[in-house]
């Protein structure tokens, strides 16, 4: 999910001829700190894949040519910020080297699917595309997008965290490059009503237990003490990470042959949301979707589940607040926090599977992703570190950068909840809707057995209907 009100930060680019020599050898543009960003405050270092030597893949082409190759590159529309981002970046791309012009292309997000398959069909798909995680294991599959693997350094997805790196793998090769992940579910919560019902604001809940206990307490004078997720669809995508942090594993079995949900763990899944929402401690109605703190923010909850994208609202939105604010991981159901609490979800650039000029293509992802980490802090502080890095050594570099290295909320989901998460799931949206209808009946009074009993059988129902089953093309 792309974040609302997310911002970013500010980078150095590589010097022309270093850019020139990166794309001579198909490799991850470094920086030696010329033709920097003039706004930029980070420390300048190189990713490891900076360093491409000379003894890489052979050239686009031996010489220079006369014209340079264009290479039409489509973006989803999101912030207007990342919008700026990408378009800054393009220029300085075209601008640094003489092989290649990136030709750039916002789409906004409800006339993408339309405008894609269009021009899919008429032969003239953008070489370069945005793709969610979500969509990169199916895409490969049917050859929509290219393998990676020969068209840029290796040094470059060494570079990436073990998690994230198998988002983009799909049957031992690499099919897009990662730009941002979101945590799904971090817990925000009001360190000054925390002191008020008694409880010690530097201690937030670590248990499911605990954090439904704080939340009765918390529940005072008009004020929940409680606010998710608490109907479909939203709670389809926003409890995936208390699926993998209970059982282990989503909604179905590895070969997609049928629903995996009748056992204990996803009852304790149901029963916490059952709880909570009867307790009290969680208003009848929602009073705005999951993806939106505004409950908090304006005082209505005292603690709230929301994805990582909220930093950027409460610090966009509700400054007057940011001291009383605390942000901790979700809690676990065991208090055991290196388990799964949050799902990433986040976007990626891709190679078209009929692009005319791949190494071309891929010689601007590796500049703008895997290359100098300036170009993505760039990105990320605009984010209001609201955005996560795939990268090591962009959070290495980020240690340095004075914004970066003096945030504390960056610094621990980055360290505390993002190591520790899992890609979204990558079967049809169809699961985890059944699942999340399932759960708000629950919420409303069904019994927890009934409602798991209801989605195992719509599940395996569409499971058959489909033909899904042997379908998971990361078995």
């Amino acid at each position: 999910m792309q974040a609302k009100n997310g911002k970013s930060g500010s980078w150095t680019i590589a010097s022309s001829s270093l850019l020139i020599l990166a794309l001579a050898v198909t490799g991850c543009g470094g920086s030696n700190g010329k033709n920097a960003d003039p706004s930029s405050s980070a420390s300048g270092s190189a990713s490891p894949s900076a360093s491409a030597s000379a003894s890489a893949s052979a050239s686009p082409s031996d010489s220079a040519p006369a014209e340079k190759v264009k290479v039409e590159f489509w973006a989803q529309k999101f912030e207007e910020t990342t919008d700026a981002w990408f378009k800054k970046w393009v220029a300085e791309f075209n601008k640094s080297q003489d092989q290649v012009e990136i030709k750039l292309t916002i789409v906004p997000g409800d006339a993408w699917d339309q405008k894609m398959k269009a021009a899919q069909a008429a032969g003239k798909a953008p070489e370069i595309r945005t793709i969610n995680y979500g969509n990169v294991a199916n895409a490969a599959k049917t050859g929509q997008i290219m393998a990676l693997n020969d068209l840029m350094d290796p040094a470059a997805f060494d570079d990436l965290y073990d998690n994230i790196r198998d988002f983009v793998t799909v049957g031992g090769k690499y099919y897009a490059y990662p730009k941002l992940v979101e945590p799904s579910a971090v817990l925000y919560y009001r360190k000054d009503l925390f002191q008020d019902a008694g409880l010690d604001p530097e201690k937030p809940p670590t248990t499911w237990a605990e954090l439904l206990d704080d939340a009765k307490k918390l529940t005072n004078k008009g004020v929940f003490g409680l606010a998710t997720a608490q109907t479909a669809p939203d709670l389809g995508w926003s409890s995936w990470g208390m699926q993998y942090n209970a059982a282990g594993h989503l909604a179905l079995t590895d070969d997609w042959s049928k629903a995996d949900i009748n056992n204990d763990a996803y009852k304790s899944v149901f029963n916490f949301y059952q709880t909570a929402y009867q307790s009290g401690a969680m208003p009848k109605q929602a009073l705005a979707p999951y993806a939106d703190i505004k409950a908090f923010g304006e005082g209505k909850v005292a603690m709230q589940i929301c994805g990582s994208w909220a930093i950027g609202q409460l610090r966009n939105t509700y400054k007057n607040m940011l001291d009383k604010v605390g942000v901790a991981p979700m809690a676990s159901i065991d208090g055991d926090q290196t388990k799964t609490t949050a799902t990433l979800g986040g976007w990626t650039l891709a190679v078209d599977g009929k692009a005319q000029h791949p190494k071309e293509a891929a010689s601007f992802i590796s500049y703008l992703l895997a290359g100098d980490p300036n170009i993505m802090i760039d990105f990320f502080k605009t984010a209001q570190f609201s955005k996560f890095s795939a990268r090591k050594s962009v959070d290495d570099a980020m240690k340095s950068d004075v914004d970066a290295s003096k945030d504390a909320w960056r610094a621990l989901i980055a360290e505390k909840v993002i190591p520790y998460a899992q890609a979204e799931p990558i079967y049809p949206w169809d699961v985890s809707f059944a699942l999340s209808t399932a759960i708000e009946s629950a919420m409303k009074g069904t019994s927890v057995d009934k409602a798991i009993a209801k989605a195992e059988k719509d599940i395996d129902d569409f499971i058959a209907k489909n033909k899904l089953a042997g379908t998971n093309p990361k078995a």
